[in-house]
């Protein structure tokens, strides 16, 4: 188990450096020049290459890629162009919220997915089990900000019920805190949910239809024991992988329900920073989701072990 830990981290290391130079590469040969949005429209040629000169986009491309990456691995993300503050405390300003609707997004998505999934499969053929699948099929086809925008409508504008944008940081009150994150939450989890309730569906058909089950049937086990202590467990190892795999979904999502939602996260950080070709910000924040899906699935694969004794590494 060390030496595959060991190996794994080694291997996660070359991962990131392949992002890096791919991240550095993407943004800086794609069209685009910080120097020309930050004098304007009107600058001169002359106004523009002294600001490029002023920020060091002037220097060769290795020269900036070396640069940027000692800061790196010192835990230097650099400055913004924009605001010219550190990139490692705009993201510390931001994490709050992108953390907290990651979390309760994923939180409800495993929960709501798993029941589905096992309840479609003991059920399985019958119109629960259809109704099942039919509403993962449409909560996997529309796009998120359809979806946000549909609860604001309803939820916000026609009810009233819940807030129509923003974040409330949890020194406010839990229940505030909470309030700020329900829709959001649901827009962001529903496409997580019809996938992970799909793959739970599928693996808890394959063990229920084991021997050892229908033992346990003939010995008289009630359902529950069979199809939580029993099954699930035994169908554990493909539901974590694609609740792992998953993540990149969540990632990826977190930056569109932010901009829905105006939730002042990493997401809108990126956003905002995207229309400003603000280098430093972009690199910063993608090398740091990277880092945290690699990570992820490391977990996940060393999860293995307690799902299924017999695995070994």
């Amino acid at each position: 188990m060390l030496a595959f830990i060991i190996r794994r981290l080694l291997s996660t290391v070359v991962v990131m450096a392949i992002v890096a130079v791919f991240i550095f590469l993407l943004l800086h040969l794609s069209p685009g020049d910080p120097a020309a949005i930050i004098v304007g429209d009107n600058a001169t040629p002359a106004q523009i290459d002294a600001v490029r000169k002023q920020l060091g986009l002037d220097d060769p491309l290795a020269v900036q890629f070396v640069r940027w990456v000692s800061g790196v691995l010192t835990g230097d993300l650099g400055i913004s162009i924009f605001s010219h503050e550190p990139v490692n405390k705009l993201i510390g300003q931001r994490i709050e919220p992108t953390v907290s609707l990651a979390a309760t997004t994923l939180l409800l998505a495993v929960v709501i997915a798993v029941s589905f999934g096992v309840l479609a499969a003991w059920k399985v053929g019958t119109w629960v089990d259809r109704c099942v699948m039919v509403l993962s099929v449409l909560s996997f086809s529309v796009p998120v900000f359809v979806v946000g925008y549909l609860l604001i409508y309803v939820f916000s504008i026609k009810l009233g019920w819940l807030p129509v944008q923003g974040y409330a940081p949890l020194e406010d009150g839990v229940l505030v805190w909470a309030r700020h994150l329900v829709l959001p939450s649901i827009a962001l989890g529903l496409a997580y949910v019809a996938l992970i309730a799909r793959i739970t569906r599928t693996a808890m058909l394959d063990v229920l239809s084991e021997d050892y089950i229908r033992t346990a049937r003939a010995k008289g086990v009630a359902t529950g024991p069979v199809l939580m202590k029993h099954a699930l467990k035994n169908a554990g190892v493909p539901i974590v992988t694609v609740i792992g795999i998953g993540v990149a979904l969540l990632i990826g999502g977190v930056v569109i329900t932010e901009t829905v939602f105006n939730i002042p996260g990493v997401g809108r950080l990126v956003v905002d920073a995207i229309s400003q070709r603000d280098y430093p910000i972009i690199q910063g924040v993608t090398l740091l989701f990277s880092g945290i899906y690699v990570i992820v699935n490391l977990l996940v694969d060393l999860s293995y072990t307690l799902l299924d004794p017999r695995i070994r590494y």
